[in-house]
């Protein structure tokens, strides 16, 4: 499967609580929300449902899940709604129990995520799509498991909160193969691992 990490991002590389303000406060974050005047259904939505489109299942961690699982399942109705609720879920956690999860999610244990992660990484099959989950996000890039990153860049400097990017001194390069701008001025970047020489 390949990995692909879908994050809404500042210019200085934050990406906490883009939906709203209660949704991630750790570390004294005050700009919950930061993403709304910045969106357009067009093409920053639009990237949205083509990565969605294009899963096969989804990954998260555990805090996103919980605020997805909390927030999608009464949007039934809406295509978008509905494709979110189909899809199969896989949320790495260390603190959640299989029997609790429901919608439609598996548990893979924190303390057996990169193995697992890995065997998915190798079976056969489509996307494997994460929303949000900085610290899974970062893990998968420091284990040199993601595959795409779609980045929607917001034209906003937060001054600090969570970032995807490891910190361990290692070069990465990346491809680039598509940007789309948006009217608000976000620029939808797709990278990708470059191909083998």
């Amino acid at each position: 499967m390949r990995i692909v990490i879908s994050e809404f991002i500042s210019l200085d590389g934050v990406v906490q609580a883009p939906g709203g303000p209660e949704e991630d406060t750790d570390g004294g974050f005050a700009h919950g929300g930061w993403t709304h005047p910045f969106f357009d259904p067009e093409v920053v939505g639009g990237a949205f449902a083509e990565a969605t489109e294009r899963a096969e299942a989804l990954l998260f961690g555990r805090r996103t899940w919980q605020t997805m699982a909390a927030a999608w399942p009464e949007r039934a109705g809406d295509p978008f709604a509905d494709r979110m609720n189909a899809l199969p879920k896989y949320v790495v956690s260390g603190t959640l129990d299989e029997a609790g999860l429901g919608w439609n999610s598996t548990l893979i244990p924190a303390d057996k995520a990169v193995a697992r992660l890995r065997e998915l990484h190798q079976a056969p099959g489509g996307d494997l799509l994460v929303m949000g989950s900085p610290s899974l996000a970062r893990t998968l890039l420091a284990e040199d498991l993601a595959d795409e990153l779609r980045l929607m860049v917001m034209p906003v400097l937060l001054g600090g909160g969570k970032s995807i990017f490891p910190a361990d001194g290692t070069l990465r390069t990346l491809e680039l193969v598509s940007t789309v701008t948006s009217p608000q001025g976000v620029n939808v970047c797709t990278y990708r691992r470059p191909a083998a020489s």
